[in-house]
């Protein structure tokens, strides 16, 4: 019977990870704030049982992308935890005044616009600017010195008065009407200026950002060789004096006590002024934060987790609007998904054109009652991404029906199926469904992937309608004799067709676990990639036990494979499917055939526990289990979630149970954690 609770904890993971990627990487949210904080709250009660998956919940944005070169924070960059109302701002205050034994409603803050723009650490060495870096993952972002050095609001230079050494940090955007021009001029539309900002910024050639104009609000400190504000308002004041751009409406405010003699305000007061004349404001912002002002106070509360105990972001509601609903489009994705979306009559909310919105799956039209026809009320979710919330009955024509929700792919029209367990129907064409494939395509050029550099969605669309491309092994197939053809269609010319030609070429050499990720296989995302390069080591074992896979799922192969912590039976079930559609495996064996796939050193590491596997069980006590894990993986251990024949090492934690019976039951050696790091050393 399979386990419920880890098949969650997988399905949960799997949505955090894939919108830490679309937002910190991709600069495309897939999902709102409140959606993010409820997926988190949900795994954070699973964390009791499953200890592992601690690293998710504490983890701030997505790794930095591997065409910059990264620079290491001098002090983590983290996060913000959101509030969406005022006993939630309330619950925040309280907490601080518990954990400093005061009485909370005395607690000064200092109120800021929260700018909807991208995070940006600034290192001044002897009074010039040394380096500049994005979030990142936290710890480590990614460097675009050059890029920062072409916008105007950042001073390249401090004054006397300054540290020698301080980091500033702040929030680069583009305002509304940098953004409205920059859709003019390139003649497309950018989705809002936080994704403009964000790609602007990241561009690989300095001279594109420069064209493109950003602006900065500094807001915060890093690491610094001095100290000097006891206060977070004296703070923003010396940013000032050194020439940063302050954001004006910054004040300080009460948590709740009006004081008669001034016109400080509450901080509930000051939200619902920001929120009234936000749509009049030239750059877009999603809240307000709100810092303790006091720093003493703020070294005392310190951080939990990812975000500090003295800071809280306080969310606005999404602006809400009705229209038309024309149609609903159903669009189907890489691994068969079938995703309706509502066309709308174009409608203005929160300064935005929105004509599409998400209506995520067919529970969810059913349970709207969501017709074609239907005036519909509307909000952009998060202030990005446009959502029906429900129909207007009363506004309803007479001949309205419900809508039937198709049962046949409307590409390639193959029989469309639904398994008991899941919300999304999925399109059984595979990889004779045109659109799996330009999806599938698309995907395996992208920059967790291949990473080939002009491969974009539309080059792979254009490539695919030409004919030139209808597999995998079609863009490797790619040569000089195909220059003239490609030179002679339009938008493309002789220089063109070579760049593509010479950035494939670059990439005939990829690591493995890149190489299985780029697949595309369903449920086989970057950590399921790595784990299984890690395990396999080289491409040719990996494929072995594939096919063995592809031909009985019930082997000895897929038992130990679903055996590697992390890999659970659906995976298996993924992969299997995958692997039978008639053409994956003539696929691999080409690519096998003409790339230079590397092998995974890690997996033949010379450390004491090289080779061998490993299962961990029961509370550790001088580190956690994931950094455990990571500890045996580097010398080289295989790491798994059950103990078998094949277990070399169970670790015995406190209060080890069924697994340390199994490794007696079995012989399995065991060794306690202090053995364990013994052992390591």
């Amino acid at each position: 019977m399979p386990n419920t609770s880890n098949d969650r904890i997988d399905f949960l993971v799997a949505r955090i990870n894939e919108a830490d990627v679309a937002y910190h990487q991709n600069d495309n949210p897939i999902m709102t704030d409140a959606e993010y904080d409820a997926i988190k709250r949900e795994l954070a009660s699973l964390v009791s049982d499953h200890p592992e998956i601690g690293d998710v919940l504490n983890r701030v944005g997505s790794a930095p992308s591997s065409s910059f070169g990264k620079i290491r924070h001098g002090k983590p960059m983290l996060s913000l935890d959101n509030v969406f109302n005022n006993d939630q701002f309330a619950d925040f205050c309280a907490s601080a005044g518990r954990f400093l034994n005061i009485d909370a409603k005395g607690l000064i803050f200092v109120a800021e616009p929260k700018i909807d723009g991208l995070s940006i650490s600034l290192l001044y060495i002897n009074h010039e600017l040394h380096k500049a870096a994005t979030r990142g993952n936290g710890i480590e972002g990614e460097d675009v010195t050059a890029n920062v050095m072409t916008i105007e609001d950042i001073p390249k230079t401090l004054p006397a008065d300054a540290p020698e050494m301080i980091e500033i940090r702040g929030e680069v955007y583009m305002s509304k009407a940098d953004f409205l021009a920059l859709n003019a001029k390139y003649e497309r539309t950018f989705a809002n200026p936080r994704n403009a900002a964000a790609g602007s910024l990241r561009q690989l050639d300095p001279a594109v950002t420069a064209e493109r104009r950003l602006s900065m609000f500094a807001y915060a400190k890093g690491v610094s060789s001095a100290k000097s504000e006891q206060t977070h308002w004296e703070w923003l004041e010396t940013l000032r004096s050194w020439g940063f751009k302050v954001n004006p409406l910054s004040r300080r405010v009460r948590f709740d006590l009006k004081d008669a003699s001034s016109d400080v305000m509450t901080a509930e007061e000051f939200h619902n002024y920001i929120n009234q004349i936000r749509s009049g404001l030239d750059y877009d912002i999603d809240g307000v934060v709100y810092k303790v002002d006091n720093i003493d106070l703020q070294d005392r509360l310190g951080f939990v987790g990812r975000a500090p105990r003295w800071a809280v972001a306080w969310k606005f509601p999404a602006e809400k609007a009705i229209s038309k609903l024309v149609d609903i489009e159903i669009q189907v994705g890489r691994t068969g998904a079938m995703t309706p979306r509502a066309v709308l009559e174009p409608v203005n909310i929160g300064g935005v054109l929105v004509s599409y919105a998400t209506l995520h799956n067919e529970d969810e039209i059913n349970r709207r009652d969501v017709r074609i026809g239907d005036m519909v009320t509307l909000q952009r979710a998060g202030d990005v991404i446009p959502q029906i919330l429900g129909s207007i009955p009363s506004a309803r024509s007479d001949d309205s029906v419900p809508y039937v929700f198709p049962q046949i792919c409307p590409v390639c029209g193959s029989r469309a199926v639904r398994r008991a367990d899941e919300a999304v129907r999925r399109c059984t064409g595979g990889l004779n469904c045109q659109a799996q494939v330009v999806e599938r395509l698309i995907h395996f050029c992208s920059k967790m992937a291949f990473d080939i550099e002009g491969m974009g969605d539309k080059t792979v669309e254009e490539l695919y309608n030409a004919g030139i491309i209808k597999t995998y092994s079609d863009i490797f197939a790619i040569d000089e004799s195909i220059i003239p053809r490609l030179s002679s269609m339009d938008g493309w010319g002789d220089t063109s067709a070579k760049k593509l030609l010479n950035a494939i070429n670059a990439k005939r050499k990829i690591s493995l676990a890149r190489f299985i990720y780029a697949l595309g296989i369903r449920r086989v995302g970057e950590q399921t990639a790595k784990l299984m390069a890690k395990n396999y080591g080289r491409v040719e074992n990996w494929f072995y036990n594939m096919k063995d896979i592809a031909i009985d799922p019930t082997r000895l192969s897929a038992i130990e494979f679903a055996a590697i912590d992390g890999v659970g039976q659906a995976v298996i079930d993924e992969i299997f499917a995958a692997l039978n559609d008639g053409v994956t495996l003539s696929e691999i064996e080409k690519l096998i055939d003409v790339l230079d796939i590397e092998e995974d050193i890690t997996s033949m590491s010379d450390g004491h526990f090289s080779g061998k596997t490993i299962v961990f069980t029961g509370s550790l006590t001088t580190m956690t289990r994931s950094e455990a894990k990571a500890k045996a993986e580097n010398a080289g251990a295989k790491i798994s979630g059950s103990v078998s024949s094949k277990t070399d090492y169970v670790v015995l934690g406190e209060d080890a149970g069924s697994k340390a019976r199994k490794a007696n039951e079995l012989g399995i050696k065991t060794i306690s954690e202090t053995e364990f790091l013994n052992m390591l050393d």
